[in-house]
């Protein structure tokens, strides 16, 4: 499943005006300025000087140009784009000489039409009091994408009426990816803190759609459906529906739910809601969203002992008592197998009316045997196996 793949630091809530300058993580540096008259905003990664990488934007468009290339003293030789899925075509390029503070230089297109090239170290604008805190973490983590979302916009779309709460969808125009917030039936504080966490969701896919374009070259796809399935006092719960084609063999789907603790605006693990093993639950297993400390290898170890060992063996159980004709070990080797432990792994799970929607994650050639719409477990039993966050969990 595409999922973004940043680290967010916490958000600061002062505001800074002095403005500062762009540093990214592993070597990459961030610049702005024009590509003939066209302001654009280019990133490089020179830590290898015979392999440099990197991309640029044109603020105007906001959609990724590959570079590749090479730094040899001053000078670097960059190649615009690639022919990893089409004809060995000309390309454009890119000469530019090292300046005190960026890089100067021209781009010429296949047809010998050249145009200067300016760039300098990015100066990057400070957070205000409504920004959310996934857009102003960008800024020391993730300049580049920081800068690129300056310029893009929620437009309102629709309001629907889901389980008594006023939603509100939002589209960003040129992703056409969308989301909503909740407008109604919260208190103040929990109606920003979830739809904090929900607006941030919606930046971070639209993060992904350009990750995926870049990646995908002419033949890319990215189509998303966002759908709620429980709003209640305690939680909010929707599934992220995606089918993508971002470059290689084959396009894929997935789903990538969000489960939200109103009290606490924090995203649930399922360690959060479902605990079956021995001791106390893995606490907040997968906030590094958040930016809380990563999981260490030993955590990292001890949860996948619980998943693999405990919790997997727990589900087929009880849904082998639950839906005996669904789990029903198939007569041939390529139906679907809802008994095999390697497809309960990677559940993706979310809150429903009904109950814990658990899914299962096939292998390739048997796909169509994803997303079951049987495979609920009861608040009944839930109940019985509390994980580490206390929630006011509906009846069946």
């Amino acid at each position: 499943m595409l999922k973004g793949l940043l680290r967010l630091a916490p958000y600061a809530a002062a505001l800074f005006t002095l403005i500062s300058t762009a540093h990214a993580e592993e070597g990459r540096r961030v610049f702005t300025g024009t590509l003939g008259k066209m302001p654009i905003v280019l990133e490089l990664n020179t830590t290898q000087q015979d392999e440099v990488t990197g991309r640029y934007f044109y603020e105007k468009y906001h959609r990724d140009l590959e570079l590749s290339g090479s730094l040899q003293d001053s000078t670097l030789n960059l190649v615009e784009g690639n022919n990893r899925y089409g004809d060995d075509k000309p390309l454009p390029t890119l000469k530019l000489e090292e300046t005190a503070n960026g890089w100067q230089g021209e781009w010429q297109s296949p047809q010998g039409k050249k145009l200067p090239v300016k760039l300098a170290e990015a100066k990057l604008p400070a957070p205000t009091s409504v920004t959310l805190p996934f857009v102003a973490a960008l800024r020391n983590d993730e300049p580049y994408e920081y800068l690129r979302l300056q310029g893009l916009k929620l437009k309102p779309a629709k309001k629907e009426n889901f389980m008594g709460y006023e939603l509100q969808w939002w589209t960003e125009p040129e992703t056409k990816i969308s989301l909503f917030s909740v407008e109604s039936g919260l208190s103040k504080d929990d109606q920003q803190r979830v739809n904090q966490q929900l607006l941030g969701r919606l930046w971070n896919e639209v993060i992904s759609y350009h990750s995926c374009q870049l990646r995908g070259g002419e033949n890319v796809e990215f189509m998303q459906q966002a759908e709620p399935k429980m709003i209640s006092p305690a939680v909010v719960s929707l599934n992220i529906s995606t089918s993508y084609y971002c470059g290689g063999a084959h396009p894929d789907f997935g789903d990538s739910p969000l489960n939200i603790d109103v009290k606490t605006g924090h995203p649930l693990s399922l360690e959060d809601v479902l605990w079956v093993g021995e001791g106390k639950p893995l606490l907040h297993a997968e906030r590094d969203s958040l930016g809380d400390k990563p999981l260490s290898e030993a955590e990292s170890d001890a949860r996948y002992r619980y998943v693999s060992k405990e919790l997997v063996p727990w589900v087929i159980q009880q849904f082998t008592a639950l839906y005996p004709t669904e789990m029903k070990k198939p007569a041939q080797d390529d139906d679907c197998d809802f008994t095999d432990e390697s497809i309960w792994g990677t559940t993706p799970w979310y809150f429903t009316d009904k109950g814990l929607y658990l899914g299962a994650y096939f292998a390739r050639v048997q796909r169509s045997c994803d997303r079951p719409d049987w495979s609920i477990l009861p608040y009944s039993v839930v109940k019985q196996h509390p994980g580490a966050v206390e929630l006011q969990l509906p009846k069946d």
